[in-house]
This record gives C-alpha cells, structure tokens and sequence, in this order.
C-alpha cells in the first residue's frame, strides 16, 4: 500500500484499530456508523499529536462536512488501519482526506474526505486555522 495515495495529499496520521464486537451489525460486519467514530478517533489522536494547542477556551474545530465511499464490508474479527492525509489547507479550516483499509492495507473499506472548521466560540464564526494544525497539514 502507498504511504502516499496519488489521490490524497501527504500522509499525517495511521492509526491502527482492532474491531470490537459491539461494533458489528446484523449483517455480522461493522456497521457503517461506526465508520464515522473511527475516523473521528484518528482525527483527535492526530490533533493530540501536535503537541500544541489546536482547541482552546476562545475557538475549536467543528465538522463542517464529510463524505465517505463506503468500498467493502468490514468483516470480524480482524483489524483495520485509519489513515489521514492532508488535502486542503485553507485560511480557516482543514480538509482531510481518510482511507480506512485492512491492516495489511489489501483491502480498501472505505474512503473519502471531512472538511473542519476552526470557529470563534462566542460568535460562532470561522477563526484563523491554529499554526500547528496548519503547519503539520502542510500549509
């Protein structure tokens, strides 16, 4: 698997998780909500790596939008790897792009990208991207 997906922008963060259970639908594969938590896990977990201030008491990320391409079930047990790439920096916010994949990076599950937004907490606003978010995505 490429580090570097020609679709996606540099890699910033891969973050490999076991599949649990409680994860699993009828249809004895993960459900596709959970698809989301996931990618939420990784995008706190490489935020948290920055090992500076990326939300504070006065601005914060919201998720302004995401797309996903749901490629191939999930099946359990086993083990995924959610990778994050930089696509788009912008003045006030992030898009990343995602690729959940099976450990060994075989099988493509899913894909896409979110759009985060840095706001103003008290007027709700978009705000400057905070430097280390900027500067790790690539800007």
């Amino acid at each position: 698997m490429s580090r570097e997906p020609a679709e996606h922008g540099q890699v910033l963060h891969r973050m490999p998780i076991e599949l649990r259970w409680r994860d699993l639908d009828a249809f004895n594969h993960v459900n596709n909500s959970n698809f989301m938590t996931y990618l939420e896990e990784a995008r706190i977990r490489w935020f948290e790596s920055l090992g500076e201030e990326w939300v504070t008491e006065n601005t914060a990320p919201l998720l302004a939008a995401v797309q996903m391409n749901y490629r191939q079930p999930i099946p359990y047990p086993g083990s995924i790897v959610v990778e994050l790439t930089a696509d788009r920096v912008g003045s006030t916010s992030v898009t990343l792009g995602h690729r959940i994949t099976s450990a060994d990076g075989a099988v493509l599950h899913a894909d896409g990208h979110v759009v985060m937004v840095w706001i103003d907490r008290a007027s709700g606003r978009p705000t400057a991207l905070p430097d280390p978010v900027r500067k790790m995505a690539g800007a």
